[in-house]
């Protein structure tokens, strides 16, 4: 099937809004630097190591697994992550996640994005990481004369890209607060944001076949984006800022292997793989779950659970 053209599926249905991303699995060079990062740096918990494998994420759940390769290296001008974003259960536990990062000197970039307050930092790879908050409540976007624009609920107008206020968001933490607790209950993958080789294809996948709610599509921006409801916005974006048509990375690449997408039940997911069979799709079953790619070649994986803690 073309996904370059629109389809739409058999039962018009759409995946449910309690449907949620799961975990991110990364191919690093080092091992132990990459645990020391994520633990110290951000405040996950290790949760197992096992050789040139480890699993990472709240004390609960596990968010993040790394698999070592040494000889993998940093491969440009292909479709892959552009960064994972760990969404923060509250303004205080933000506060305290970016507080952290100053203490510690570690170079991050706080960004409101009027629906989203924000943070990037890079981890000692080059892995792009989001750390933020859902705040819908402060500001809407809205297009003027095809230009993208972010409008306050105080009346102001940004881009979408203005500083933080980090010293209005500190004020969420008392005085004397602890900044090296390990990650709260209720973090979790918010969403993925993805370099793609297309917007139109990919805009069909997500929203098509996996089933998202349709989000903007911004092509002045190269941009695009699915949601869940319209509480949970942004949970896949997809941009083309390294090129239309650019190839994937190559399997010995740093970075992106899959991440994986957490259905309900499994009648929901048997409605998302019947989709995916219908148009004509390559799957393959893993012992993570079933294994799908996009129209970029960026794999992910469907499951129905969450991965034990321990091996």
């Amino acid at each position: 099937m073309d996904l370059n053209t629109q389809v739409s599926s058999a039962d018009g249905l759409r995946i449910p809004s309690t449907t949620r991303l799961g975990y991110v699995h990364l191919t690093v060079a080092n091992l132990d630097h990459q645990i020391t990062f994520y633990t110290r740096v951000i405040g996950f918990t290790l949760h197992w190591r096992d050789g040139a494998e480890a699993a990472l994420g709240t004390e609960s759940e596990v968010l993040l697994r790394l698999t070592e390769n040494p000889a993998a290296r940093r491969v440009q001008h292909t479709t892959g992550m552009y960064h994972f974003a760990i969404l923060f259960p509250s303004r205080k536990e933000l506060a305290r996640a970016i507080a952290r990062l100053f203490v510690m000197r570690y170079p991050n970039a706080p960004t409101d994005h009027g629906v989203s307050k924000t943070t990037y930092l890079d981890d000692p790879e080059g892995n792009t990481i989001e750390l933020y908050i859902r705040s819908l409540e402060d500001a809407s976007f809205e297009i003027v004369d095809g230009q993208f624009s972010v409008r306050y609920a105080d009346g102001r107008i940004g881009t979408g890209r203005d500083p933080l206020d980090v010293e209005a968001l500190f004020q969420a933490l008392d005085e004397g607060e602890r900044l090296d607790l390990p990650l709260p209950e209720g973090t979790r993958i918010g969403h993925m944001h993805l370099y793609a080789s297309g917007l139109q294809p990919s805009m069909n996948f997500y929203r098509d076949v996996l089933g998202f709610q349709e989000g903007p599509l911004f092509s002045s921006m190269r941009m695009g984006e699915v949601a869940l409801d319209e509480q949970q916005p942004h949970v896949i974006a997809f941009n083309t800022w390294k090129g239309t048509g650019i190839p994937p990375a190559p399997v010995d690449a740093l970075g992106l292997r899959y991440f994986t997408i957490v259905l309900p039940t499994s009648d929901d997911m048997q409605k998302v793989v019947d989709r995916v069979q219908a148009a004509g799709l390559p799957t393959e079953q893993t012992e993570a779950g079933l294994l799908v790619r996009d129209p970029s070649h960026i794999s992910m994986i469907l499951t129905t659970q969450m991965p034990p803690r321990r091996q």
